[in-house]
């Protein structure tokens, strides 16, 4: 076997964010530049020799050469084999599925999730661990730190993989395993489930959907599940072929980006009772009822109360986690249900080790991700299924289902308004000007509201005791309102300053007022605090969700 050693120099900004390292392409492609950080990776780790590695991606542009790159470089490290998705394709959830399945060392996904794709969009890498959920911070610092001091890498010389037939081959002494990306993740789904309930509601007449894959990697694995394994009609998925740039679309589920979609449910020409779309890869969802679209935060809160329509989860929930800009919607389940709810930073990695020790079953972030102890990834499909099993054991709407929720728990009128692309030292004078003015913010009352609490969130892991500190700037306000400042750790230029607005409405009689009207005064309270428009010189978000 012959392994090359490439001196190289440090590049400066390879530090991971919230999922891995999110860079544009043409930063990627530089020469070395994924080398240095796959090398840091294997370098932060101990014990990989003739260990098995999971290696896939969400098929955007530059996902193919660079998986050849990983392979070469894998084999180097040690590893004895790579399981890897043919076509170099493996969702973010189903590589979590097939790392834990297969008892893999760790995975290597490719992916900058929902971001934009091809030659001048991003690209992304992230390292899972043998959980099969993303690495927890200690080992990300391990990776930055390692990224600051590198002096080579090491490859081994071989040709290239066809990636595109099932089988084995070899890279030096390590094996390679072209695998089936959908089967272990499609079989995993079907065993939590009732999949012949849901068959029939596909079947019933009068009612049909519609899943937008966005022409992200979600495509196939709905394909099989939906209309394969479920029976719904031939073009119930549309955008399904994985594309590198995604078609020229955002593969964002949210109402600006899957607008088509949305529109669609809101057309009763269009006969259509439920619509759900997934990001790039795989791991956010949005479900849209007839003229109605549920929040993120509010789908999570609805899965939890209706936890016992689905086999897997009708014995119980161990309890709950939620990040902490996501609305304290499941919150209320929670207490409702007397288990215990857990308040997380932004960050699926975060929700590991509670998953692990048992004490949560279902989480979910703001972000349109939710997901169970399954696998250790958010999953898109898992809750798209998760809706359909209770769409077909209550048999009723989306838009019913969700207003008797609101009825019995209130409801948490909730938005997040994005500024993307913001000058980064703009963004951060904001939130030093920010965090100078907490001490001085809780018992003053601004725009007729009464702030109660002003601080800068930081969280202690109740198994591990790690901490983690600045997580987000909340203001919680009288009658359990709230405004959360964070800046997102998935953009790839400038920062994206994300605001977010929280109402609690108790009385029905108002929750039919539409959020943003709803939400207003919460805007404006924002606005006064913070002096958005001031230093960003932003009079308005770039994205309502």
């Amino acid at each position: 076997m012959n392994v090359v050693t490439v001196s190289t120099q440090p590049f400066t900004g390879q530090k991971p964010g919230t999922s891995g390292l999110r860079k544009k392409v043409k930063v990627f492609a530089q020469p070395g530049y994924l080398e240095n950080f796959v090398q840091s990776i294997f370098d932060s780790l101990s014990g990989q020799e003739g260990k098995t590695l999971v290696l896939g991606g969400d098929g955007r542009y530059l996902n193919d050469t660079a998986i050849q790159t990983i392979l070469r470089m894998a084999a180097a490290a040690g590893f004895g084999k790579v399981l890897i998705g043919q076509g170099g394709i493996l969702s973010t959830p189903a590589a979590s599925a097939v790392i834990r399945k297969h008892a893999a060392f760790g995975g290597i996904i490719l992916s900058a999730s929902h971001n934009s794709g091809g030659p001048d969009g991003d690209f992304g890498i992230k390292y899972n661990l043998a959980n099969g959920g993303p690495a927890n911070e200690s080992f990300t610092e391990a990776v930055y730190r390692r990224t600051q001091s590198i002096g080579a890498y090491r490859y081994v010389d071989a040709p290239d993989v066809d990636l595109g037939a099932l089988g084995v081959a070899a890279v030096g002494e390590m094996t390679v395993q072209v695998i089936d990306p959908v089967a272990d993740h499609a079989d995993l789904l079907e065993t939590l489930f009732d999949f012949e309930r849901i068959a029939a509601l596909l079947a019933r007449p009068g009612f049909r959907m519609c899943f937008d894959a966005m022409h992200a990697v979600t495509g196939p694995y709905a394909r099989e599940i939906l209309e394969r394994r479920l029976g719904a009609p031939a073009g119930t998925v549309v955008n399904g072929v994985p594309l590198p740039d995604f078609g020229g679309g955002h593969p964002d589920p949210n109402p600006v980006y899957a607008a088509e979609l949305v529109a669609a449910l809101a057309d009763p020409r269009s006969g259509l009772s439920f619509g759900a779309a997934s990001d790039g890869d795989g791991d956010r969802n949005m479900i849209v009822g007839r003229d109605f679209i549920v929040s993120p935060s509010d789908s999570l809160a609805v899965l939890a109360a209706n936890h016992h329509c689905a086999p897997a989860y009708a014995g119980g929930l161990a309890g709950v986690a939620r990040s902490m800009p996501t609305s304290c919607a499941v919150d209320r389940v929670a207490r409702f249900l007397d288990i215990p709810c857990f308040e997380t930073p932004t960050g699926w990695k975060f929700f590991g080790s509670l998953l692990d020790a048992g004490k949560v079953t279902l989480c979910g972030e703001e972000s349109a991700g939710t997901g169970s102890d399954h696998v250790r990834e958010k999953d898109g499909l898992w809750a798209v299924l998760f809706w359909l099993n209770i769409l077909a054991a209550r048999q009723e709407s989306v838009a019913g289902i969700v207003r008797e929720h609101w009825r019995k728990f209130g409801r948490n009128v909730y938005s997040r308004h994005d500024y993307e692309g913001i000058e980064t030292a703009r963004a951060d004078k904001l939130f030093a000007e920010l965090r100078g003015k907490l001490p001085g913010l809780a018992g003053t009352e601004i725009s007729g509201m009464r702030i109660e609490l002003a601080d800068d969130f930081a969280y202690t892991d109740p198994v591990d005791g790690s901490r983690s500190e600045k997580q987000g700037i909340r203001v919680l306000l009288q009658g359990g309102s709230r405004v959360v400042f964070r800046l997102s750790g998935t953009g790839t230029e400038g920062a994206t300053l994300r605001v977010y607005l929280e109402r609690y409405v108790a009385d029905a009689a108002l929750h039919e007022v539409p959020a943003q009207e709803a939400l207003a005064p919460l805007a404006d309270l924002a606005e006064k605090i913070a002096n958005i428009a001031g230093i960003t010189g932003r009079n308005a978000p770039d994205v309502i969700s």
